[in-house]
């Protein structure tokens, strides 16, 4: 079954062809385009929600004509497709769930919904070497944060969730905090490489808490009192408040990580989302788990951002367990606000 994927959720349009026919998912995807916005979005320091939809609307069709010709296939050829249906911003999910309904409608295929996370948490299986079910999922995605036990599709259990800012929520307003380019969470990654993360004694919200749970909002508060009792912040000090930041932020997630396996006692974690590029969490999350003797999975960089390619395959996942859904008429939804937990099925 050929799938087509669309991504809208946020400020990257993503569109892609998946042959579930294909036995290796690792080769089933066929083709895949993906357009940022984040240069648009620069000048404002953020994303602005009304700017991202619009984009949203003019690129869709012409990523899709993109991936059909690279695929050497036709619309015709489309037998289901795939939407992120949330979480994310309203008005861009709007945008793709609108274009990938009428589409479907006009040429009378099913839509899928997905939710944008597992997307990301099913993204590594696209690897050469994928993993297999059960797995702990580590997602640090946007304004999530969360620890999965995961069995099988559609069955994923809370671990552990953020009780405040995400991840890259503390990554990204920590940046600016510190006058980095948007971007944030890259920005600082890269400064963080010049500086000493012994530099400032910062904080490691929640690691002794007793449970999965993360905190970073206090991490970030952090980080602002201690530039404030530095005075004049050169680039040598945003360095190393930058690295300083990220060395606890990473810690927090690795410890939480290995309390995951502990407790489920499984061998393999998979770690997906933007923050999953982070090269000293790659770095330190790789280690750790070897010296437990279990396996540590990430997606490639290029699944590590939004994009079509993991919700085409989540979309053929699913199809693969449930069936193809029934064809309908053009009404349709969004989930601006989608717990992961809640789309499981029982195991």
């Amino acid at each position: 079954m050929l799938v087509l994927g669309i991504e809208s959720s946020c400020d990257e349009t993503g569109v892609a062809l998946y042959d579930s026919a294909v036995a290796d998912p690792a080769r089933a995807l066929l083709s895949h385009r993906l357009h940022t916005q984040a240069a648009m979005h620069e000048a404002y320091g953020g994303v602005v929600p009304e700017l991202a939809s619009r984009d949203h609307i003019r690129r869709l069709l012409p990523l899709l004509e993109g991936v059909l010709e690279d695929a050497g296939r036709t619309r015709d050829d489309i037998d289901a497709i795939a939407v992120t249906e949330g979480p994310g911003l309203v008005g861009a999910l709007l945008v793709g769930t609108a274009f990938a309904h009428a589409l479907a409608f006009a040429m009378k295929i099913p839509v899928i919904g997905i939710h944008h996370l597992e997307g990301h948490l099913l993204s590594p299986l696209m690897s050469e070497d994928p993993p297999s079910f059960p797995f702990v999922a580590l997602l640090v995605s946007g304004g999530h944060t969360q620890l999965m036990h995961v069995t099988g599709v559609g069955q994923y259990a809370m671990l552990g969730e953020t009780v405040d800012d995400a991840a890259g929520e503390a990554f990204d307003k920590t940046a600016k905090l510190l006058g980095l380019p948007y971007p944030g969470g890259p920005s600082l990654a890269r400064l963080a490489e010049f500086g000493d993360d012994q530099a400032f004694a910062l904080p490691r919200p929640m690691l002794h808490s007793g449970n999965l749970d993360f905190s970073f909002s206090g991490l970030k508060t952090a980080v602002a009192t201690a530039a404030r009792h530095a005075g004049n912040t050169c680039d040598a000090v945003k360095a190393d408040l930058a690295a300083s930041f990220q060395r606890a932020a990473v810690d927090v997630l690795v410890a939480k990580s290995m309390s995951a396996l502990k407790a489920t006692g499984s061998k393999r974690l998979v770690v997906a989302g933007g923050v999953g590029a982070n090269r000293l969490l790659r770095e330190e999350l790789a280690a750790t788990v070897a010296k437990r003797g279990a396996r540590v999975y990430f997606p490639a960089l290029a699944w590590c951002t939004d994009n079509g390619a993991m919700i085409a395959l989540a979309g053929a996942l699913r199809i693969e367990r449930d069936g193809p859904p029934v064809a309908h008429g053009l009404g349709f939804g969004v989930r601006p606000r989608w717990a992961l937990d809640a789309i499981a099925s029982p195991s």
